[in-house]
This record gives C-alpha cells, sequence and structure tokens, in this order.
C-alpha cells in the first residue's frame, strides 16, 4: 500500500477490517462502520465497512442527494487521486469511532428514519 492510502487507512483501521471480516452474510445491524472517508470540499462521504482485495472496499455512498446514497464497491485507490480545488484531496474523519456504528445506524441518520 502507498503513502497516500496509508495515511487513508493505516494499519489500525486495516486491523479493524480484518477484525469484521466478510459481510456479506450479516445484516446491517451486524456489520460496523470501520472508517469514514470525505470530499472536503463537497458532500461526497463513504462509510466504509469491509476490505474484499487490493484496493477494493464495501462502502455506503452518499455522493449528494441522500434519496440516491447506495452500498457499493469503491477503489481506495481512485478515491486517494481525487483532485480537489486549493489541493486538497479525499480525508478520513479521524474523529469517526472506529466499529462504534452500525450500518444500520448510519443508513437510517442519512435516509432521515
Amino acid at each position: 500500500m502507498n503513502d497516500k492510502l496509508k495515511k487513508l487507512i493505516p494499519a489500525f483501521i486495516e486491523k479493524a477490517f480484518a477484525a469484521q471480516g466478510y459481510t456479506g452474510d450479516k445484516s446491517m445491524s451486524e456489520i460496523k462502520i470501520i472508517c469514514k472517508l470525505f470530499n472536503p470540499c463537497g458532500m461526497a462521504t463513504w462509510w466504509i465497512y469491509e476490505h474484499i482485495e487490493e484496493d477494493i472496499y464495501m462502502a455506503f455512498c452518499l455522493l449528494n442527494d441522500p434519496a440516491y446514497a447506495e452500498i457499493g464497491t469503491i477503489s481506495l485507490e481512485e478515491l486517494a487521486n481525487v483532485e480537489l480545488p486549493l489541493g486538497l484531496k479525499i480525508e478520513r474523519d479521524i474523529h469517526f469511532p472506529v466499529g462504534e456504528k452500525t450500518l444500520k445506524e448510519v443508513w437510517d441518520e442519512v435516509k432521515g428514519r
């Protein structure tokens, strides 16, 4: 993993992904959100909960309108290489509690339920 990716997903976050493991057979209430990435210049936010392979992760993604927020795969390398105004980059929310919120909790917050 290169330095850009290590900044977004440091070793302690990778360990939390490994501890959670495969989530395909779990309910939304059982899946823990491991980290949150965001665009400091806009609304885009990714709540990541599973490391699938290489730089591919499962995430709940909010790119603009909460009605269209969705679950899918993301490429960490693509996110790390996004060029934003003023030289900013996609960032990890260092204050987000690792593994304390479930996918269901975040889904309900975003979807307004």
